[in-house]
C-alpha cells in the first residue's frame, strides 16, 4: 500500500510539475518560407489570389488525390471557403477561409482544422518584387496552442513539421510559375 500511495504522489507531483512548466512554454508559433519565382509580381499574385490554385501546389492536398473538396463563395474574393475532407489522417477534414486580400500584396487565411483534432491556424501569402521579371513569395503558417496543451512544443518542432511542407509547396509552385 505505501508503494502505491508513493507512485500517486510521485505521479501528482510530476503532473504538477508539467503544469508550472507549461505556464512558461511558448504558447503560439510561426514557421515562414521563401522562393523566388521566375514571373512578374502581377502574374504571381493572380495565381495565388485563388484558393482553388493552392490544391496544385501544396503538400498536402497532394497526399489524398482523392480527397473530397467543397467550396462556397467565389473564388479569390474575402470570404471564399475551401473545404476538405479525407480519410487520410495526415490530410484530415477542415477548411481554409480567404480572410483578406490587399490586392497585388497579400492574401490572408484562417484554416480550420476539424479532424483529426480541432484546432485553427492562419496563413498568409505575401508578394513582393524581386526585380522586373522574379517575385518573392513568403508564405507564413501562425496558430496557438491555449495552455496546458501548449506543453506539446516542447516534444513537437513546428519547424520542422510544417516548415518542410510549405517549402515543398513553395517549390511546386516555383515549378508551375517558371513554365
Amino acid at each position: 500500500m505505501k508503494i502505491f500511495i508513493g507512485i500517486i504522489i510521485a505521479l501528482g507531483c510530476i503532473v504538477v510539475l508539467l503544469l508550472i512548466i507549461g505556464l512558461f512554454v511558448k504558447k503560439d508559433y510561426s514557421v515562414v518560407k521563401e522562393v523566388i519565382v521566375n514571373k512578374s509580381k502581377s502574374v504571381v499574385f493572380e495565381y495565388l489570389k485563388f484558393l482553388k490554385n493552392q490544391n496544385k501546389f501544396s503538400v498536402w492536398a497532394s497526399m489524398d488525390p482523392n480527397m473530397k473538396t467543397e467550396y462556397r463563395g467565389t473564388d479569390g474574393t474575402e470570404g471564399f471557403v475551401s473545404a476538405w475532407e479525407s480519410e487520410n489522417k495526415n490530410v484530415g477534414k477542415g477548411e481554409q477561409e480567404i480572410l483578406k486580400i490587399v490586392n497585388g500584396e497579400r492574401i490572408d487565411y484562417e484554416i480550420r482544422f476539424i479532424k483529426p483534432f480541432a484546432s485553427t491556424s492562419w496563413a498568409n501569402m505575401i508578394v513582393a518584387s524581386a526585380n522586373e521579371n522574379q517575385t518573392r513569395v513568403h508564405w507564413e503558417f501562425t496558430g496557438k496552442m491555449k495552455y496546458p496543451t501548449n506543453l506539446t512544443f516542447l516534444f513537437m518542432n513546428m519547424e520542422k513539421m510544417v516548415g518542410n511542407d510549405l517549402e515543398k509547396g513553395l517549390q511546386n509552385l516555383k515549378t508551375i510559375m517558371d513554365k
